[in-house]
């Protein structure tokens, strides 16, 4: 693994800000309010040849009993447990505070190295730095997260303390997306799927605000489990925070290789599922729908063939998808869910050569005629595929302007007999032909 550095403070000192500058994007939600950041989120960071990945922690707040205030500091803890070092920040305005030296004591049975980072230094004001030498953590580094003041010195300082770490070589990984409504499940299956509780597993509904990744290695399989925060349908979506909760969810899918798409089993398929799936399915993405609770819900020997059916029938505009009937709760049928996300991410990566292509087309083409318009019939000259993820090919043909979108679904219906394409999207492109030879 790269080393790892913890950005650990109590709340409102400007942590998201200061992740988000030193990783050189808007990753974690920024917003002044307390508590914003609840889970851990992770991004890999560059200096000077020096390469480390950077976790961004909610706001430690010891003194509360409160029940997200209790999971926040449970998500810290893990982080500074799996951390190499630790920066910790605090704020150079509001000066040092009881809650300051409570995060101190905690951070010294860690027995990490701890870079102390001074934040909210706008205007070169450094008569507040001699108060924080009292924490024990050596010399304060001022900086301004907000307008990118005194990095420089910080990540310099991080460099030193991480020199030390072997840095592990990137792998590839599929990246998998989990997503959904609020409550569904999404954060129980990605805890499943990794083995412990990376993500707060609350019943209250948005616990979830971030799109967070999380490797995963399983022998020579390496995946990016992505958890996200639940997409509601606009009219609810009320608060700014959610709002960029909901954008983080959008990204999330638009990066990934494949998505589990988490629905309710005593709900069934509501309707903010069936735009949610309609939402991958325009992006192109390959999709598992992940029917969670099924322990809930009485069954007998048909059960899931009813269940199938009826997904079938909501999902007509992409009844190629896979589906996996789980319960996170108690961890029935999780087992199958990575080897189903590698099947789609391999059929989505599939190549047809092109002589096999114009086969299967042409056999099509011997059963049922193309359309013809005002006397002049469709001539499907050949077919080649250019590119994949999603899988897509290019028709050339006489006159675009008479391709029926039947008949293209009639083409479309005949590769996915011939070539296995479950689970993932394809594109047809219909074009004319300039003279080219078949």
């Amino acid at each position: 693994m790269k080393p790892l550095v913890a950005i650990v403070g109590r709340p409102n000192v400007g942590k998201s800000t200061l992740f988000n500058r030193l990783v050189g994007e808007r990753i974690s939600i920024v917003e002044d309010t307390p508590g914003v950041t609840r889970d851990r989120i992770y991004a890999d960071c560059e200096w000077c040849g020096h390469v480390f990945t950077l976790i961004d922690t909610g706001g430690l707040e010891l003194k509360s009993d409160d029940e997200m205030w209790s999971h926040i500091r449970e998500q810290a803890e893990i982080a500074v447990d799996t951390a190499n070092a630790i920066v910790y920040v605090v704020d150079g305005k509001t000066g040092l505070t009881t809650d300051d030296n409570l995060v101190c004591a905690f951070l010294r049975k860690s027995n990490l190295p701890v870079i102390l980072a001074v934040n909210k230094i706008d205007n070169n004001e450094t008569d507040t730095l001699y108060d924080f030498y009292a924490l024990g953590f050596g010399d304060p580094y001022p900086v301004s997260a907000e307008q990118g003041k005194g990095l420089g010195d910080l990540l310099d300082a991080i460099a030193d303390v991480v020199e030390k770490h072997p840095v592990e070589e990137d792998s590839d990984r599929i990246k998998i997306a989990i997503v959904g409504k609020p409550n569904a499940g999404k954060s129980s299956i990605a805890n499943r799927l990794l083995g412990f509780d990376r993500s707060i597993v609350s019943d209250i509904a948005g616990t979830t605000r971030d799109a967070i990744d999380t490797p995963l290695d399983i022998g020579e399989d390496k995946y990016l489990i992505i958890d996200t925060a639940g997409m509601r349908k606009k009219k609810a979506v009320t608060e700014e925070v959610e709002r960029y909760s909901v954008v983080r969810s959008i990204l999330a899918v638009r990066r990934a290789d494949v998505v589990l798409i988490v629905c309710d089993s005593n709900e069934g398929l509501t309707e903010q599922d069936v735009k949610i799936a309609g939402f991958v399915h325009e992006e192109g993405k390959p999709s598992i729908v992940v029917m969670n609770k099924w322990d809930l819900i009485d069954k007998d020997t048909n059960t899931i063939n009813t269940f199938e059916k009826k997904l079938k029938e909501d999902l007509k505009y992409m009844d190629y998808f896979e589906s996996a009937y789980v319960s996170a709760k108690s961890g029935k049928r999780i087992d199958t869910l990575l080897p189903l996300c590698k099947k789609v991410v391999e059929n989505s990566n599939r190549r047809i050569t092109t002589g096999l292509l114009n086969e299967v087309v042409g056999d099509a083409i011997r059963i049922s005629e193309p359309p013809s318009y005002l006397g002049k019939k469709l001539k499907i000259l050949f077919v080649t595929q250019v590119s994949v993820a999603p899988p897509t090919f290019v028709l050339k043909v006489n006159d675009p302007k008479i391709m029926h979108f039947s008949y293209k679904r009639y083409l479309e219906n005949a590769l996915r007999r011939s070539f296995d394409f479950s689970g993932t999207p394809i594109r047809l492109l219909v074009r004319e032909n300039n003279g080219e030879d078949r």
